[in-house]
């Protein structure tokens, strides 16, 4: 179907490098602090929320479409918690927080549907492991 493209350069030490991180029409910086504390700039785990708001709000007006149904509105946040384990920084939740409105859905419905665009949607089904291979190129040099 297609394939999308992000580039992220990182230069010097974790804690007092920085990076800056390209995709579609966004350029913007990232840092240790913007990660792991409170700063300026952005971070993997924003985008990995933004991935899912996006997909899952789209899957889900799929599935309402497919009801003969038009959403009006659907309106989703994500809060991606970012914790430490035994190996290191690591993802322990990701919370969807969504808003309908649509004319005619039932809220028997709304729960079905609802739940089926977190199971199938391509990012969700990503991050629960197993849908695709991550292939490395890397080279030093």
């Amino acid at each position: 179907m297609s394939v999308r493209n992000a580039q992220a350069k990182w230069n010097g030490t974790l804690k007092d490098g920085s990076g800056e991180m390209k995709f579609s029409n966004y350029n913007g910086p990232f840092t240790f602090a913007s990660r792991f504390e409170e700063g300026n700039g952005t971070n993997p785990e924003e985008l990995v929320g933004a991935a899912i708001a996006g997909c899952y709000s789209m899957f889900l007006s799929a599935l309402i479409s497919k009801e003969g149904l038009t959403p009006g509105n659907i309106d989703t946040n994500v809060a991606v918690k970012l914790e430490k384990d035994e190996t290191g920084p690591c993802i322990t939740s990701v919370t969807l927080t969504c808003n309908v409105s649509c004319e005619g859905l039932s809220l028997e419905k709304f729960d079905e549907l609802s739940k089926a665009a977190k199971e199938k949607c391509p990012i969700s089904r990503l991050y629960a492991g197993g849908t695709a291979d991550i292939i490395l190129d890397a080279k030093l040099g």
